[in-house]
């Protein structure tokens, strides 16, 4: 579940996103694979061979037909069609989700190093970009949040995700293609507390629905929550 989400859909061990999406519109719109690719600048036999791939995983998707009295050309599936339709749902169900579910955490600055700064919490630290103030709100965008398995999760300062954050599921609102899990953080998260979840502070995560399946994520299941630092900014706090 990388952070910064892009839409992808993944299939038999191959992944669609954007790039994938505009090579079909563009052999929908010049009805031809070989203009297809000139017009978007791309190699003709690369284009032909990323086709193929994502054919063995999602079916077929462009429909080849030889030159004649029409001219021969290519066109696209309807399986295609529908590709792209659960395509553009998941990104905009990702752009729509995501730019409005923030957690917001106000702290302390108790350490500063350049423009970083560690926040204390009641989430616990936070690293943050801050300004030169005391006091500050820390905004964690939900896309901003990767959930791991604790049993998979890398250690604190193994990755350039500074923020870890041990927890457990309180919520999970589940779209079509994405969910917002709201994961209980901090002092109050011991397994089996509903009275503790409920006086915890949370993050909110937007996940795909195949990341909350691969994790098994459902409420009161521990999960581990990083962010990167410099995903994370802080703003004076409104009594500064």
């Amino acid at each position: 579940m990388d952070p910064g989400f892009e839409a992808r859909l993944r299939e038999g061990g191959e992944t669609f996103e954007e790039r994938d999406a505009t090579l079909l519109r563009a052999v929908d719109e010049a009805g031809s694979l070989n203009a297809a690719a000139n017009g978007l600048g791309r190699s003709y036999a690369r284009s032909h061979e990323r086709i193929d791939d994502l054919e063995t995983a999602f079916g077929p998707l462009v429909e080849r037909q030889r030159g004649g009295a029409g001219g021969g050309g290519s066109r696209l599936t309807a399986n295609a069609r529908r590709l792209l339709a659960r395509f553009d749902r998941l990104r905009a169900a990702l752009t729509g989700t995501a730019a409005v579910e923030e957690t917001v955490l106000e702290g302390r600055v108790v350490a500063r190093e350049g423009e970083l700064t560690t926040v204390e919490t009641v989430a616990g630290s936070v690293r943050a970009l801050a300004p030169d103030v005391d006091r500050v709100q820390v905004v964690v965008r939900a896309d901003s949040v990767t959930l791991h398995d604790p049993a998979e999760a890398p250690p604190a300062g193994g990755t350039s995700a500074r923020n870890r954050f041990d927890g457990r599921v309180a919520r999970i609102d589940r779209g079509e293609a994405v969910a917002l899990v709201t994961v209980a953080v901090g002092e109050g998260d011991a397994p089996g507390d509903d009275a503790s979840v409920a006086d915890s502070p949370t993050l909110a995560a937007l996940v795909t629905i195949d990341s909350v399946e691969r994790l098994a994520l459902a409420p009161d299941r521990p999960v581990v929550a990083t962010l990167k630092a410099t995903a994370t900014r802080a703003t004076p706090a409104p009594d500064v």
